[in-house]
């Protein structure tokens, strides 16, 4: 019996053994670039977030106007919308202010309504409730938006959104050549340029060997269109830490690699700062069976918020039930989504950073009713997104929606894992570009035999070469051939989050909003 029972324990402890997570090599390859200031494999993602993720995101003391009192009753079933809009109009005019919805069901786009978004044109407005609850602070849209064209199903604007209000314009070239994850460019005219500013690093061309850069090893195929024709767009949107002479040298890092010869430019970025929206229950009337593509109303018709244009902004505490789009970040900076759950009925889009958003955070989304494209990324060369502790359930998996997407991390991510839930029209392929990177990505869906990041069986699904470590749960296998690094498939690695561990080595330590966090 003593011999049984030594045998029994030394399996378990070697099963323990094998469970356990390992150093991944490829962590270590980036220790060592970052001690001697050379290139690593992997991205540097540290920067995501609002404030750099230095700090926690503020409990801002603004004056508050409180909904109330402009007209808004939270009890009485009726349109609330034009009172929050004179709510909303009171604090820009006071240049900051806690748009305050207290306990209650507030009415949004009943059929007294007109059709058009709510529409944030100011810094520092913060939308605050008494929490996401069913007996908290509820936003009830009754009715959806129609489509601006009835011919595009993605035409139906998102009830509420931020908006910089004017536009970009062209600044100076760069006349340097850059590595990616370095800080300096050099400018032809540094005059029109301030320690401060905020601007956006651009390239737009179609030079044979900048497209071939961009997709290798792909092939190019001839249905790819906007690469072809318009080429590899950049949009990498930038703060100015530092200017000697010519040379700036920004706040975070660039993640391509830059060649003067092909026409890299800095355009101004014209952005609020300082949006947030908090402890609120968000709520629509979305109950029918989701069919991608269907209609519009399927496709965008109940969408929600839209963070167009903003620079440490924020989501945070807020619950989205029966929507078909939740969250959007378009043109955005720097900003973080946090605590956020989606509930009710299956629809198009949980939380995505798009339309050349840099540095946003997505952290922990509980998709309860797993959104037809989970949490990920959306197209117009969006870059440095970082999608971190998020859960959603086996039968969706993340979203890469084409349009030159790149460099983005997936960490701690459990759900489903499986080709056919990131989007994206042909001609705007493939659906991600370099440096897409998973770590620790947890499978909860069927398991599948050699994985392909290139579809064999459709033109759809076409992905550069991306970085997986650690990935485990269902049983997966992929092909090494259309992976750039394959590290510990079947067992999690440690460090347990890339994120963490890169702003911790940033920093020299975590900072106390992540501590209080974890």
């Amino acid at each position: 019996m003593k011999n049984k029972a030594l045998f029994i324990l030394l399996l378990l402890l070697l099963a323990f053994c094998t469970v356990q997570a390992q150093e991944s090599a490829v962590w270590e390859d980036y220790i060592k670039a970052h001690k001697k200031g050379k290139e690593a494999i992997l991205p540097n993602f540290s920067y995501a977030g609002y404030k750099y993720s230095e700090v926690g995101i503020p409990d801002v003391d603004y004056k508050v106007f409180d909904v109330t009192k402009y007209g808004a009753d939270g009890s009485d079933n009726k349109s609330d919308k034009k009172a929050i809009q004179k709510a909303i109009a009171a604090a820009i005019k006071n240049k900051e202010g806690i748009v305050y919805f207290p306990k209650g069901k507030y009415y949004i786009n009943t059929k007294k309504d007109d059709q058009n978004p709510i529409i944030i044109k100011s810094s520092n407005i913060v939308f605050r409730g008494e929490g996401d609850g069913e007996d908290g602070s509820i936003l009830f849209f009754e009715n959806d938006l129609p489509p601006k064209d009835p011919k595009k199903m993605y035409s139906c604007p998102m009830a509420i959104q931020t908006s910089a209000g004017g536009g970009d314009h062209f600044l100076t070239d760069v006349t340097s050549n850059s590595k990616r994850e370095t800080y300096k460019i050099t400018v032809k005219n540094p005059s029109k340029l301030k320690v401060g500013k905020w601007v956006i690093l651009k390239v737009i061309n179609n030079d044979k060997d900048l497209i071939s850069y961009d997709t290798e090893p792909l092939q190019v195929e001839d249905a790819w269109k906007t690469i072809l024709n318009k080429g590899v767009q950049v949009n990498e949107r930038h703060q100015i830490a530092s200017i000697k002479g010519k040379v700036v040298t920004f706040k975070e890092p660039i993640h391509y690699d830059i060649k003067q010869r092909h026409g890299w430019k800095l355009y101004n970025y014209a952005h609020s700062e300082g949006l947030g929206f908090e402890n609120i229950r968000f709520e629509a009337n979305w109950t029918k069976e989701f069919v991608h593509h269907r209609s519009a109303e399927d496709d965008s018709g109940w969408g929600i918020l839209k963070v167009s244009r903003a620079v440490n902004s924020w989501v945070r505490n807020c619950t989205f039930k029966n929507v078909t789009n939740a969250v959007a970040f378009s043109q955005a900076a720097y900003s973080t989504a946090i605590d956020i759950k989606i509930e009710g009925s299956i629809g198009h889009s949980a939380v995505d950073a798009g339309g050349g958003s840099t540095g946003i955070l997505i952290a922990n989304v509980n998709d309860l009713a797993g959104m037809h494209h989970a949490v990920g990324v959306g197209g117009g060369s969006t870059s440095a997104t970082v999608v971190w502790n998020c859960k959603y359930p086996a039968h969706t998996s993340f979203e890469s929606h084409a349009s030159q997407p790149r460099c983005t991390l997936f960490d701690n991510i459990e759900g489903g894992f499986f080709v056919g839930r990131a989007g994206g029209a042909r001609q705007n392929l493939p659906n991600h570009g370099r440096y897409l990177v998973l770590w620790n990505y947890k499978a909860t869906s069927p398991p599948i035999s050699d994985f392909r990041f290139v579809a064999t069986d459709s033109w759809y699904w076409r992905i550069v070469p991306p970085i997986i470590v650690g990935f485990h749960g269902t049983e997966i296998t992929f092909n090494e051939d259309e992976v750039q690094v394959l590290e510990s498939v079947g067992t999690p690695v440690k460090p347990t989050s890339l994120f963490e561990e890169q702003l911790k080595l940033r920093l020299g330590k975590l900072p106390e909003w992540m501590l209080d966090y974890k």
